[in-house]
């Protein structure tokens, strides 16, 4: 055997002294590549059969576990065994003794307390999304005082970042929705002969919702994502706690800007969306029902009442704030480590486009008999 290889693990019987021999180094790495054969080993030893580890290499946790389940959880009557081994083997007969407890039985008392403790962490939110409500108009009551400290750059910066960029990715969303949308509203046009109720359908289906709440959704993940990360690494760089030694107020310099960029983008996010769409739809009624682009450019304004555009608008507005503060919330709540940072952006996701189909279900209720067609 050569320098530094591992003696090979063996069971031998010894019937005429009654005597079993563990030889070898009993080790993980050992014994993985004869473990059937030092299983079946063990088995066959008589238990009337003393044990002799005097040819006992090295032994780790695994060969120590293996002996001593071999020896059915009990030390031998006769024992030949080295003083460092025996210590090993010691350390596993103590850990038998006391097993890992089996998990309790989840009660109706577990049901209660996770629910509370569910409650007071949602309590905590939203005192803490209060706190950041009251520390921005804090800001913007010191802005009007104080015109010249207006974040100009911040806030230009981001509306491109959050705007112009999100440009590309929302046409192309857009455009396809409304091919979808008008294909499978023609399919059913068709049947009955109402081929012009596709502006209807089209106009007031895209500008009053599915414009605002498809940009919505995109903006959540692509935008909203990127503010909640953005404040999560300055978190874990402690670039927040550098702007606050130096006495810049976190929430002007960097959430503000933020909240009155996306505020500012998404109205006009969504008459860029709603615009595409309709475009979109436009072209699969051309091809499946032969409408031309004057007779739908003139039919949309008597199908679709000016007030729709409005309120696909102010639901742009409402829908983008929303969004900033969420995903602001979330970010300056990050803890500094990199798994809070993946958790938090992606509960900042999730609750963003969650809050906005509620903000959306408040619009429908609040603006039901505004804007409807007669």
């Amino acid at each position: 055997m050569s320098r530094g290889q591992p003696a090979a693990a063996r069971v031998e019987l010894a019937p005429e002294r009654l005597e079993a021999r563990v030889i070898g180094d009993w080790t993980i790495r050992t014994l993985m590549t004869v473990i059937a054969e030092v299983r079946q080993g063990l088995a066959l030893v008589p238990a009337n059969f003393a044990w002799n580890l005097s040819g006992l290499g090295r032994l780790d946790s695994f060969g120590a576990t293996l002996l001593w389940r071999a020896w059915k959880g009990r030390w031998p009557e006769r024992l030949v065994l080295d003083p460092a081994h025996r210590a090993v083997i010691e350390r596993i007969a103590l850990s038998a003794e006391h097993p890992i407890p089996a998990a309790p039985r989840f009660t109706v008392a577990d049901a209660i307390a996770t629910l509370g403790g569910a409650l007071i962490a949602f309590v905590e939110h939203l005192l803490s999304f209060v706190a950041l409500l009251g520390r921005l108009g804090l800001d913007l009551v010191y802005l009007l005082r104080n015109p010249r400290e207006w974040p100009l750059l911040e806030i230009s910066a981001n509306v491109f970042k959050v705007g112009v960029k999100a440009m590309p990715v929302t046409a192309l969303v857009g455009f396809l929705i409304g091919v979808v949308l008008s294909y499978l509203s023609a399919l059913q046009l068709k049947i009955f002969g109402a081929d012009a109720f596709i502006v209807n359908i089209l106009g007031l289906g895209i500008i009053r919702e599915l414009g605002p709440v498809l940009v919505s959704v995109l903006v959540a993940g692509r935008s909203g994502s990127a503010m909640t990360a953005q404040l999560g690494v300055m978190r874990v760089t402690e670039e927040i706690d550098a702007l606050a030694a130096m006495g810049v107020s976190r929430s002007l310099r960097l959430v503000l800007p933020k909240v009155i960029a996306l505020t500012l983008a998404m109205p006009l996010l969504v008459l860029w969306t709603s615009s595409v769409a309709l475009i979109g739809g436009w072209v699969s009624a051309l091809v499946e029902l032969d409408i031309s682009f004057h007779f739908f450019v003139t039919a949309l304004p008597d199908a679709v009442p000016i007030a729709n555009l409005y309120i696909g608008l102010a639901k742009g507005a409402v829908f983008g704030l929303l969004i900033a503060l969420i995903a602001c919330h979330f970010g300056l709540r990050v803890q500094p480590n990199t798994e809070s940072l993946s958790t938090h952006t992606t509960a900042s996701v999730v609750s963003a486009i969650t809050v906005v189909i509620l903000a959306d279900a408040v619009f429908a209720i609040a603006t039901r008999s505004i804007g409807i067609p007669g």
